[in-house]
């Protein structure tokens, strides 16, 4: 890479992680001219869980999957757990670590160029057209393209350059231990089950997790709260599980955000994509398979603009996102909002959890990305259910 590229790319793609090298790859393989800006060394916390939608749309090889999950365990604040199976399937895990990776070099062998690299800003030359200001390893450097997908997580320095209404979103701050399962597994471990713990002193706003991993486990917590301790959440969900004494073998955290931003483009040549559009699910944290979408949207979107020239077709990327899962999104905030807000509600929230309508429903949506409408008669029990423990007509244990 010289220091300042004269050739027009087709796209630049800031950012390396799931919806970035989705995005990178797709439109590779469409045969455009494509630049794939990652930073060295990133790795963000994550449990890692991946849908069997995901699987399929994205065909990612079974080899990746560190674990096959079959089943999931929530707990309660007064350590009540109710165990959900996942009837006919299971939940991929995979290694954020060797799965990005995966993801990255599938776009290179399509044709996408890979550089190493610090994104520093946006510009325009003399004539209109886009700059992609960045640092590497020798030094400054600059392209020249007609198009840029930011990918480059929460707080996305693209979309506060660039796009309206970035100062709009709402973020959790994660924090995750990778442990080193150890050679004589605790008492009641299962390497098939994650775990969702619920409590006040864990997270106040969000949950604690056991993700199994293979050979490792992720444990972690998150919080929108910036005086609540993660790093003692996680000591404390660690000697719960047993694994205080387990090995660590990394540490990270990283903002995740809660709410899509109110626009994901610029009206000119830039939409965003992943994290830097603010898709992750609300309450479950879940964030790889939106991410993932997210990407193969913007880039459909970007390939519209350099076919047609109409900077409009950027904006289709979040105007289809939304008719697709805009309602989940909106249902799952609604829960995270009524139902984390203290540790009687929680209480509540897991009662719940063990109705069998709840979890069917729950997890077709989870396994299928979409709101399951088949069943109206489910849906209307769990309504009058959910508003009899949240007025205190039903018990809870």
């Amino acid at each position: 890479m010289t220091p300042t590229d004269h050739a027009l790319l087709d796209a630049v793609v800031i950012g390396g992680g799931p919806a970035g090298a989705t995005a990178a790859d797709d439109l590779a393989r469409q045969g455009y001219q494509v630049l794939l800006l990652d930073r060295a060394g990133r790795i963000k916390p994550c449990g890692g869980a991946i849908p069997p939608r995901l699987i399929e749309d994205f065909s990612i090889p079974s080899e990746l999957l560190v674990a096959r999950a079959t089943a999931a365990r929530m707990v309660s604040p007064k350590a009540v757990q109710v165990d959900i199976p996942i009837d006919g399937g299971f939940v991929g895990m995979v290694d954020r670590e060797r799965f990005d990776e995966f993801l990255r070099a599938r776009a290179a062998t399509h044709g996408a160029r890979r550089q190493i690299g610090d994104f520093e800003r946006l510009s325009l030359d003399e004539d209109g057209v886009r700059v992609v200001h960045f640092q590497t390893e020798d030094g400054p450097a600059q392209v020249r393209t007609r198009a840029v997908i930011g990918a480059d997580g929460a707080r996305s320095r693209v979309a506060q350059q660039a796009v309206p209404g970035a100062d709009q979103g709402r973020f959790v701050f994660a924090y995750h231990e990778i442990l080193a399962v150890p050679d004589t597994p605790p008492p009641g471990y299962a390497p098939s089950r994650c775990e969702v713990h619920y409590r006040g002193s864990l997270s106040p706003d969000f949950y604690g997790w056991v993700f199994p991993h293979g050979a490792s486990v992720s444990v972690g917590t998150g919080s929108a709260d910036k005086g609540f301790s993660l790093r003692r959440g996680v000591l404390q969900l660690r000697e719960e599980a047993g694994l205080a004494h387990a090995r660590t073998l990394r540490r990270e955290g990283a903002p995740i955000p809660m709410k899509p931003l109110p626009r994901w483009d610029n009206g000119r040549d830039v939409v965003l994509a992943g994290d830097a559009a603010g898709v992750v699910a609300p309450a479950s944290g879940e964030g790889i398979y939106y991410a993932m979408l997210g990407g193969r949207l913007a880039a459909e979107a970007v390939s519209q603009l350099l076919q047609t020239g109409r900077a409009g077709a950027l904006a289709s990327a979040r105007r289809r996102f939304m008719r697709e899962h805009g309602r989940v999104f909106w249902v799952l905030g609604w829960m995270q909002r009524v139902w984390y807000r203290n540790d009687r509600r929680r209480e509540r929230f897991v009662s719940i959890c063990r109705d069998r309508d709840v979890q069917q429903l729950t997890f077709d949506a989870y396994m299928h990305k979409r709101l399951v409408r088949s069943r109206p008669l489910a849906h209307l029990r769990i309504f009058f259910k959910d508003m009899a423990h949240l007025l205190g007509l039903a018990r809870s244990s």
